[in-house]
């Protein structure tokens, strides 16, 4: 399956200055096989090190960090040689080696002609405990679920992905109903590698909703291994999501958590939650100026699960509803199509995401993107009915002097109406590239 990062791989290779690369993600994203199919593809050979269970490698790190020592062991361990330049020495979950992370900091001093990647878990690489990151020593990428281009690459049409990244309006038109079919399968399917894959081969419905519920049982069980005392509010936390989602208004409400539940309760388990990549924090802005993060209200915030699909499976969303008809893009007042509009967005490079919404008023603009042009008010519709009196009064009225451009993602073809353009739902991520 073709991902977009590998593109910067390539960059990270090609590049004079390239430090030790670690890729960082959630779990079960397509870390491990993003890199090893770089590996293969771009190096003579692939030199991979798992450092999760094997004894081998868990004590790798522990007698001394000079790189020469610990490529002279791998090659005697693994049988291969690691030669600078044409080989990618590959350490996988580099955060249950102890000193494993450390040592990046050496290969980037000591031998900055080895090609060095490292994948890991969020958690484990940013918050592994006795161990600091080596700030400006190595490269760090992310890598996120499967975007809706991604998703269509993978069912074998290159060409449609080809017309959706170009925002091609007019070329839409013959491919509208099939791409709306295969946005609903990406509601139901999301973007985790192995439900795709399953999807792709079989499209069998069963079986990729047991594949997310494996991976959410997974999600858990990491909770009750990593977070200690905290695990129970993490839980109700996540668990919330899917409700405080459904709500009319979606700002994020501590006592849907629990009765009479405060900040002091849940800021915790909000933060790990986001520190796993498997939620997205958006916070209200005040005002659509940059940099919107001088205008940023911590008090206020939505919450987004990290996949449509399991957004889905965490629901027990019906198949039927989120593959047989448009009811999924308007069920639960919107929720899922938000969510998918969110990630989306997340997956952007180089941008800022917030929300606004006005004190004592109903007026609310669901997303306000920063990008390297300018700002972006972004209204998602769900349904037919495209009225967008919030955003319309938002950017004509309440912010006239800032010559703002709403966008509105819907089902609806594009249009453009001066103040506004209205784009498919499907074409959200192309549209943001090319803003930025």
């Amino acid at each position: 399956m073709k991902r977009n990062l590998y593109n910067s791989l390539l960059k990270w290779k090609n590049d004079a200055d390239r430090k030790p690369l670690i890729l960082e993600g959630a779990r079960q994203v397509g870390k491990t096989w993003l890199l090893k199919e770089f590996g293969r593809n771009e190096y003579e050979n692939l030199v991979y090190v798992n450092c999760s269970d094997d004894d081998f490698a868990k004590s790798l790190f522990l007698h001394d960090l000079k790189p020469n020592r610990i490529i002279r062991d791998v090659e005697a361990n693994t049988g291969q040689h690691v030669n600078a330049g044409r080989t990618l020495l590959f350490f996988d979950e580099i955060q249950d080696a102890p000193n494993g992370i450390t040592s990046l900091k050496y290969f980037c001093e000591n031998a900055p002609e080895q090609h060095v990647v490292a994948a890991g878990s969020l958690l484990g690489v940013v918050h592994h405990p006795g161990e600091s990151y080596p700030v400006g020593k190595v490269n760090a990428l992310r890598l996120f679920p499967m975007t809706f281009d991604e998703f269509i690459e993978a069912k074998q049409n290159g060409m449609l992905a080809k017309i959706v990244a170009n925002c091609d309006w007019g070329a839409y038109t013959p491919f509208d109903y099939l791409l709306k079919d295969l946005l609903r399968q990406y509601f139901y399917v999301g973007g985790m590698p192995e439900a795709v894959k399953k999807w792709v081969e079989k499209e069998d419905i069963p079986a990729v909703r047991r594949i997310q519920k494996q991976i959410i049982s997974s999600y858990a069980n990491d909770m009750s291994k990593h977070a200690g005392a905290e695990t129970e509010r993490i839980r109700m936390v996540w668990n919330s999501i899917p409700a405080q989602l459904a709500k009319e208004n979606k700002k994020y409400i501590y006592g849907a958590v629990r009765k009479g539940g405060r900040a002091k309760d849940f800021e915790m388990a909000i933060q790990w939650l986001m520190d796993a990549g498997l939620a997205y924090k958006v916070h209200r802005c005040k005002t659509p100026e940059q940099p919107l993060r001088f205008y940023e209200d911590f008090n206020a915030f939505k919450l987004y699960l990290l996949d449509v699909g399991l957004l889905g499976a965490l629901s027990n969303a019906k198949p039927g509803l989120m593959l047989t008809s448009n009811d999924v893009f308007t069920e639960f007042k919107g929720a899922f199509t938000e969510n998918y509009v969110m990630e989306q967005l997340k997956s952007a490079d180089d941008i800022e995401v917030y929300y606004f919404s006005k004190d004592y008023s109903t007026q609310e603009i669901d997303f306000l993107v920063q990008t390297s042009r300018r700002v972006v008010p972004v209204e998602v519709k769900a349904e037919e009915n495209v009225k967008s009196k919030s955003l319309s009064q938002f950017v004509k009225t309440d912010h006239a002097d800032k010559k703002l451009k709403g966008l509105r993602c819907s089902m609806k073809p594009y249009v453009d109406q001066g103040w506004m353009e209205n784009i498919p739902l499907y074409s959200v991520k192309a549209y943001i590239d090319k803003e930025k």
